[in-house]
């Protein structure tokens, strides 16, 4: 009787052994698989909020999308060279922080970025061409009809831009860019991912509507001064 229930204990300590062991080995395991997956699926760790303060040239106090108040130093971004498109209150701010987000690495200004941008047809400079930069992500060709934009997004300080081609079936492209200069009138940002000399860069001016000209105004002018003359 006694070996009967010596050898129900032993198999008991058995299959609680091997059970242990198993868990260790799915968690392990899942750990694993988390670790994997973060790695291979990135996140924005970009903080989005309005700009409530900006008057010590130094502070920003930022009402987070999360309803957290940061109070963070731009030191780093200002020597960076990385507070894109000025600060103003009640601008919506796009901001990479450190871990205890106490300090600001880049400021990029949203309401600066979103706009009309144009440069020179680069085939044969007599037009020009550009994106259209819009809330809600949307983004929009002006002029061009080889390159359709689709959306546009910040994610972790870089531009990403998703288009298509023409001819190119359906299949989108998606871009990433590190913006180098934004203000009121000025866009650049170059391609990321690619050697120094062979870094793609494109530099945009604010598109302004020409002023309209009164053509039948001038004709008169024109002729009042013939009279005139006479």
């Amino acid at each position: 009787m006694k070996k009967k229930v010596f050898f129900g204990c032993l198999m008991a300590g058995i299959v609680a052994f091997g059970s242990s062991c198993g868990n260790k080995q799915q968690a392990a395991a899942s750990d694993e698989d988390t670790t994997s997956t973060e790695e291979l699926v990135p996140t924005d760790k970009t903080v989005y909020g309005i700009c409530t303060s900006s008057a010590d040239s130094k502070m920003l106090l930022l009402l987070a999308d999360s309803g957290d108040t940061l109070k963070l130093d731009m030191t780093p971004a200002i020597e960076a060279d990385k507070v894109l498109g000025g600060l103003q209150v009640s601008d919506r701010l796009a901001v990479v922080a450190d871990k205890k987000q106490k300090l600001a690495l880049q400021v990029i200004n949203l309401n600066t970025l979103m706009g009309d941008w144009v440069m020179p047809d680069p085939i044969d400079g007599s037009t020009e061409v550009g994106i259209r930069i819009k809330e809600g992500g949307v983004a929009e060709s002006i002029d061009q009809s080889v390159i359709i934009y689709r959306t546009w997004r910040i994610f972790n300080g870089y531009l990403d831009i998703q288009l298509v081609r023409e001819g190119g079936g359906d299949e989108q492209e998606d871009n990433r860019y590190e913006i180098l200069t934004l203000g009121a009138d000025t866009l650049a940002y170059r391609t990321v991912g690619k050697p120094k000399d062979e870094t793609d860069t494109f530099e945009y001016n604010r598109h302004k509507p020409k002023p309209k000209v009164d053509l039948k105004g001038l004709e008169l002018e024109d002729t009042n001064d013939e009279f005139n003359k006479i």
